[in-house]
């Protein structure tokens, strides 16, 4: 009898993934792409002050898990994974990748993935790949990670871009996944983790994770306008309001809020064309300002509504 457990000894993920730490910022994290449906829910793993993991081929989470625990206490990432490879009895039909926090890498390619199959490693870098067009696709992306500007995760892009470019996976493209946390942790993983984006299912998924990139950039300002609030910088505040406006011209939410700070702060005139164009865009900001006086976000003065509902 076919032993199957032996055959498929986990999911037959095939895809191309990169894991890494930023030497500048210590931020630790994965990218990657598939055809499989919703890979970002599969293959990434990341902890801040642990490390990163991509765990594919055919796919085991507990080098996820496992692996993330055992760096978690300190333990360098090629002993993490030596040793998890040596418990594994499907050893030969997986594809690992992984990074801790002090930027240790180690990778694994068994020879039962699905070729063509192949990884390369860096200095605080490592990418895998399987059902790849060519070896291009593994070769490609470490060069245009280390290349790449800006932060973590658009360098990530830039190895994916690259890898696509090289051919990508064999049978095409479906999903992609992209985690980041901090290098250290602080206790609050909900402060812990930068960036958690995920396409499930998109003709483009590379596209549309830029697309989403650039979406949580102007709500992470807008997150450092509450924070210049919390701190009484009602100017550091509006100014990250606005650039958050400039980079999503077209989303109410972006327009409506600095114009909320305004009149708080009794500059009304300022503040009106902020909710003409909430209201032009979205209508149903209308009825939200209603509510606002009732939860002390805006005064409570009858005249002062009217004029800003006038607006619409």
């Amino acid at each position: 009898m076919t032993d199957f457990r032996r055959l498929y000894p986990g999911l037959p993920v095939c895809c191309y993934s990169i894991v890494a730490r930023d030497a500048a910022t210590g931020d630790l994290g994965v990218a990657t792409q598939s055809r499989w449906f919703s890979i970002g829910t599969v293959v990434p793993w990341a902890e801040a002050g642990a490390g990163a993991v991509a765990s594919q081929g055919f796919s085991d989470g507990s080098y996820g898990a496992l692996g993330l625990e055992a760096m978690r206490t300190g333990a360098a990432a090629p002993d993490v994974l030596a040793r998890l490879l040596a418990a594994d009895g499907g050893r030969d039909r997986r594809q690992v990748a992984m990074v801790d926090s002090s930027g240790r890498v180690a990778v694994h390619t068994g020879p039962g993935c699905f070729p063509p199959a192949g990884h390369a490693s860096g200095d605080g870098w490592a990418v895998v790949a399987s059902m790849a067009r060519s070896e291009a696709v593994w070769r490609e992306m470490g060069p245009a990670f280390e290349s790449a500007k800006g932060p973590i995760a658009e360098r990530f892009l830039a190895a994916l871009d690259a890898a696509e470019a090289a051919g990508g996976e064999l049978r095409g493209k479906r999903s992609a996944g992209l985690v980041v946390v901090r290098g250290a942790s602080s206790g609050k993983t909900w402060l812990d983790r930068v960036c958690d984006l995920r396409v499930e299912d998109s003709p483009e998924p590379l596209l549309e994770m830029r697309r989403l990139l650039e979406l949580r950039a102007a709500f992470d300002l807008m997150g450092s306008g509450q924070k210049a609030l919390e701190r009484g910088d009602l100017e550091g505040a509006l100014a990250a309001c606005r650039e958050a406006g400039v980079m999503l011209p077209d989303d109410a939410e972006m327009a409506f809020w600095p114009g909320v700070l305004l009149v708080l702060a009794g500059r009304l005139e300022e503040a009106l064309p902020h909710f003409r164009s909430a209201f032009r865009l979205q209508p149903s900001w209308v009825e939200i300002t209603r509510t606002l006086p009732s939860i002390g976000l805006l005064p409570d003065d009858p005249d002062l509504l009217a004029r800003i509902l006038a607006e619409a």
